[in-house]
């Protein structure tokens, strides 16, 4: 593993920061800390960057213990959330900033500032300054100067934040390029789900300083260990006593669980139902479009719930009583959470795959 964390402890005063924390990234992988404000993972990269010491454990990078070791010789390249671009430097010069201090021969740091300048797609405008760019050019300006040292780690914080959502997209899919064309190992921080999950190879779920999970998207997305995985991966509603649903008959009155979209089926009234006697009438409170599909809020007995519904399928409208088969749940007991069928419809009953 090229970067490890073993039973790393961090305090604020009396805040935890960071609770036993312990992962580790293979070499070249893009790996996503993922959590909401306050969870830990800003804190966490900041001490495998040198920036903040853990109070306990130890931090591996390439196999060398870094604990006590500057941020300076870690080799590691970090772009931070607001760029952190000198305003007063041109383009070319933001970049060589780092290879000038190093006192780098004045033509190999040309040579290597023209190399990264092609490699951002931003020929020709060496020379202007960063309030002449725009907010995805200034991006790619810090991600161009943390690569310009040749780091053996890239660290990025919250990287598209402070991007409008049109051009944080086309940043991610740019990002994600990049660093599989380059090979190098790099962890990035996001409170955004869909932004871990379409960039990352490795997500590390955290959550009040502790990882709850980690695992590559699809692995978090259908197979959630904790509730609170289950309720922050994906569109989840949160349902307690989910035995008078009909197909989880049977559960204690305390159960508790979590439904997504994509685990309801609305059927109109005219509709020919396979499973006629499984599901529930329900009337359409909410219909947003959402290009190739409609999200449609219901209301179930005294449940709202969020569905997906095919726009090659007849048309709903808001107030309309409709069926709703419920064919699968996030179950809670504890700290763990399984997934649970409608056994109404067996184990696998066919036309229900959960395909992501």
């Amino acid at each position: 593993m090229y970067v490890e964390l073993k039973d790393i402890n961090k305090h604020f005063g009396d805040f935890q920061a960071a609770k036993n924390v312990g992962f580790s990234i293979e070499q070249g992988a893009l790996a996503a800390l993922l959590g909401p404000s306050g969870s830990g993972k800003t804190t966490i990269l900041r001490m495998i960057a040198g920036l903040e010491h853990p109070d306990s454990g130890d931090i591996f990078i390439d196999g060398v213990r870094v604990n006590n070791v500057e941020p300076s010789r870690r080799f590691i390249g970090f772009v931070f959330q607001n760029y952190a671009l000198f305003r007063y430097m041109t383009v070319f010069d933001n970049i060589a900033f780092g290879l000038s201090v190093k006192k780098e021969r004045p033509e190999a740091i040309k040579e290597r500032v023209r190399s990264l300048i092609s490699l951002i797609g931003m020929e020709g405008l060496d020379n202007r300054y960063p309030a002449q760019l725009s907010g995805g050019q200034r991006q790619r300006v810090a991600f161009a100067r943390a690569l310009a040292p040749n780091p053996r780690l890239l660290l990025l914080d919250e990287p598209f934040a402070a991007i409008d959502a049109k051009v944080r997209r086309e940043l991610r899919a740019w990002l994600r390029d990049m660093i599989t064309k380059l090979g190098l190992t790099s962890i990035f921080v996001t409170h955004d789900q869909d932004e871990a999950i379409e960039v990352a190879d490795q997500i590390i779920v955290t959550n009040q300083g502790r990882v709850e999970q980690m695992g590559s998207p699809m692995a978090l997305y259908k197979e959630p260990a904790s509730p609170f995985v289950a309720q922050f991966i994906g569109n989840s509603t949160i349902i307690k006593n989910f035995g008078r649903l009909k197909g989880f008959e049977g559960a204690p009155p305390e159960a508790e669980g979590a439904i997504r979209p994509e685990f309801l089926r609305i059927y109109t009234q005219n509709d020919t139902i396979q499973y006629q006697t499984s599901t529930e009438e329900a009337v359409v409170e909410r219909l947003a479009f959402r290009g190739d599909s409609l999200e449609v809020g219901l209301r179930l007995k005294d449940l709202s719930l969020s569905a997906s519904y095919s726009l090659e399928k007849k048309p709903i409208s808001v107030g309309e009583t409709v069926r709703v088969l419920i064919y699968r749940l996030y179950a809670f007991d504890g700290d763990q959470a399984s997934l649970l069928h409608n056994h109404h419809l067996g184990a696998h009953p066919q036309g229900y795959s959960y395909i992501i």
